[in-house]
């Protein structure tokens, strides 16, 4: 049986600062702790973009060191690559896009499954509300 490889190819990052933006002005929010998850579904992808764009960030108020928010952030990336491929099938079949931004808002160091964990919820999360 084969798999699609999970792969989180430039188009699917979200970097855009105007897309950015209009997701934390127009979007919806809801929380899995330790993330606070910020979306904005719209109709047709953009041209150039993917379905599903994600972006990733962690404070520097609750930590000083931009090694740990790196590692927070390299955390999120690595669950999220290899739990979005449900998520990524939906909107493909309705034809609509999606851009996600996850905000860690946790206040220590988390480890991997505690990760995984969460943002396996928070993709059935917006699962849920793209159906």
């Amino acid at each position: 049986m084969n798999h699609p490889r999970s792969t989180w190819r430039k188009p699917e990052k979200l970097k855009s600062r105007k897309r950015i933006e209009r997701v934390f002005r127009e979007g919806k929010s809801f929380s899995v702790f330790p993330y606070k998850v910020v979306f904005l579904l719209a109709g047709t992808p953009v041209p150039g973009a993917a379905a599903l764009q994600a972006g990733f960030g962690a404070s520097s108020r609750n930590f000083k060191k931009a090694v740990d928010r790196n590692r927070i952030k390299r955390l999120g990336r690595e669950a999220y690559r290899l739990q979005k491929g449900p998520l990524l099938e939906q909107l493909a079949h309705q034809g609509r896009s999606m851009a996600v931004f996850f905000v860690f808002i946790g206040k220590e160091l988390p480890d991997y499954q505690t990760v995984s964990a969460r943002i396996g919820v928070a993709l059935q999360k917006l699962l849920k509300e793209t159906a």
